[in-house]
């Protein structure tokens, strides 16, 4: 199998997977493949599993994740607050999970012992990879190990079962998948190492969701905070990966914008590749005006470190600093992941400022950009990663924080790997919990405890060095502070309108005016106060308020689950709609 396997499988699995059914009772979930005459040798099981692999998340999952950390153009119903109960759909699909059940039952027909154990393997990891995604959205949802036919009423019209059955079974298959899938470190495929790396991520959403959420009464938090700490002390302490590092002082952005995978790090990557005519577009994404204007939100610009590792909210001025000023003699991340002064392109040498046409705040991401060539809609390559070992690393340190158990030298095993990376100072328990940070207080007051001050500064690097990889949302949900999305999202600063030089390069950028557009400096770009560009004061000035005339809310009481389809509901009424749905 040859390292574009991902990739290729994203286009077209083999014959054999030419037409995959996402149909709940279709009666073979592949096109071609009869149990009679299929499942009897290792390449034949491997072909079948190859399918699997479609339910990796896509490009745009990946890079392209909004709520409070990347705001766009538009909202979506969940951050407005405006989901509705969907007739059908909504995340509430079967298809995939009767394609592993349905390898799972035929399987054993292959005489190669060896081989149905590792493809046994990879099915149950993906059977946990999708009872984690309807956990995640759901909550309670019916656990099912076969393949369901029309016959099967008492099945079909079962109830749901509990969030704890289920994560049980999902923690039961992972270590099933740890135990027999090869060890070898492979970046286009699943491992011993990609297995160990989704028991670390599920066991900590699991054990802190059940610790924030006590109006669920859930069980056995603590055993699941365990659980991720030990996957995550497996990978680390095996030393199969490490924290990339390179002297050009872009480490971090390398892991993004390689042409090939950093395997140092990256546990498992999505692979793009220009000769089978695979692509994605994230360049496309952060350049076009009709992409969505991406931009990152001041709450997160506001996060980020001094450079000597004091906070910047604790500066007397921070709140009207301009953006030139508040670049300066930062964590170094802040310039790897946005547009800052002295910024250019990747294989050009002009200095570019951030722009206001494509980035609705002002805070442009360039996480994932490449050379001019990718700019196109659908012409990027980079791989993009899954599974890395940086967020195994954030995984540990939490889940030891979140379990009173964590000690200096669990830190400096973990969080300060990356912020030596990172060129930060390290992150110390004592001074962390001596002196908890008000600014995140503000945003994360469920945080109590002896190891306040420490979580606080964990939820700050997590926040930080994930994102744009798809995390964010899971973790408000997680942590139960969903009313961060009811809360205003916020770009730069400005005193009101007037012409700005955002980089300190000598020429005009940005252009605030009223009423008519002036004649102004060529190259800036124009923004009317009051329908393309909207301060917190008008034209006494403030931040950036984006979206200022659309409401937002966050339903305590309803919005950390997603709704049942009514449909559903209707065929088998056993199952439950959410609370408050």
């Amino acid at each position: 199998m040859n390292r574009f396997i991902i990739s290729i499988i994203f286009i077209s699995i083999t014959a054999i997977a030419s037409s995959c059914q996402d149909d709940f009772l279709e009666r073979y979930p592949l096109a071609n493949v009869s149990p009679e005459t299929f499942f009897t040798t290792a390449e034949e099981l491997r072909l079948y599993t190859n399918s699997f692999y479609t339910a990796l998340p896509s490009y745009n999952a990946i890079y392209g994740e909004t709520f409070d950390n990347v705001v766009q153009n538009t909202l979506n119903d969940e951050t407005r607050g405006s989901r509705v109960v969907p007739a059908s759909g909504g995340g509430w699909s079967w298809g995939q999970l009767r394609n592993i059940n349905f390898f799972l039952e035929h399987s054993h027909k292959c005489e190669d012992l060896e081989a149905v154990r590792r493809y046994n393997a990879l099915a149950r990891f993906f059977r946990a990879y999708f009872y984690y995604d309807k956990v995640r959205r759901f909550g309670d949802v019916p656990w099912y190990n076969t393949a369901l036919n029309t016959g099967d009423e008492d099945l079909l019209m079962k109830p749901r079962d509990s969030r704890v059955m289920v994560i049980d079974s999902v923690m039961a298959d992972l270590d099933y998948a740890i135990e027999n899938l090869p060890e070898t470190k492979m970046v286009d495929q699943i491992s011993k190492w990609t297995a160990l790396a989704l028991k670390s991520r599920i066991a900590l959403f699991e054990g802190t969701f059940r610790k924030y959420h006590t109006e669920f009464s859930l069980p056995n938090a603590e055993d699941l905070l365990d659980q991720s700490i030990f996957a995550s002390e497996r990978i680390m302490e095996e030393n199969v990966y490490n924290v990339y590092t390179s002297g050009s002082g872009e480490a971090y952005n390398e892991l993004f914008t390689s042409p090939t995978p950093k395997t140092e790090e990256i546990i498992l990557a999505i692979h793009y590749n220009a000769e089978l005519n695979i692509y994605h577009s994230a360049n496309w994404y952060t350049l076009v005006a009709s992409a969505g204007r991406p931009g990152l939100e001041k709450k997160l610009i506001d996060s980020f470190l001094m450079s000597d590792g004091s906070r910047f909210t604790d500066l007397p001025d921070h709140e009207t600093m301009s953006f030139y000023e508040e670049t300066q003699n930062r964590d170094p991340r802040l310039s790897q992941i946005i547009r800052t002064p002295g910024y250019t392109r990747k294989g050009q040498s002009t200095v570019l400022a951030p722009n206001f046409s494509v980035s609705i705040t002002g805070y442009q991401p360039i996480k994932y950009v490449t050379e001019p060539e990718h700019d196109a809609n659908l012409r990027s390559t980079n791989p993009l990663p899954v599974f890395r070992f940086g967020e195994v690393l954030l995984n540990y340190a939490e889940a030891k924080a979140e379990r009173g158990k964590i000690s200096q030298e669990d830190l400096d095993l973990s969080i300060n790997r990356l912020r030596e990376r990172a060129g930060m100072p390290n992150l110390s328990i004592m001074n962390a919990n001596a002196d908890p940070d008000v600014f995140l207080s503000e945003q994360y007051p469920n945080v109590t405890g002896a190891n306040r001050g420490l979580i606080l500064e964990i939820r700050r690097e997590r926040r930080i060095e994930l994102i744009m990889e798809g995390f964010r949302r899971d973790d408000l949900m997680r942590w139960k502070e969903g009313h961060l999305l009811a809360e205003p999202f916020m770009g730069m600063y400005f005193p009101g309108i007037g012409e700005y030089d955002l980089d300190q390069s000598g020429s005009i950028d940005l252009v605030i005016y009223e009423d008519t557009m002036p004649t102004g400096p060529s190259g800036a770009v124009f923004m009317r106060l009051g329908s393309e560009i909207d301060l917190e004061n008008g034209d006494a000035g403030g931040y950036v308020w984006v979206h200022k005339s659309i409401p937002k809310t966050f339903n305590e009481d309803r919005d950390y689950l997603y709704p049942l389809p009514t449909e559903d509901l209707q065929l088998n009424p056993n199952l439950v709609q959410n609370p408050n749905w």
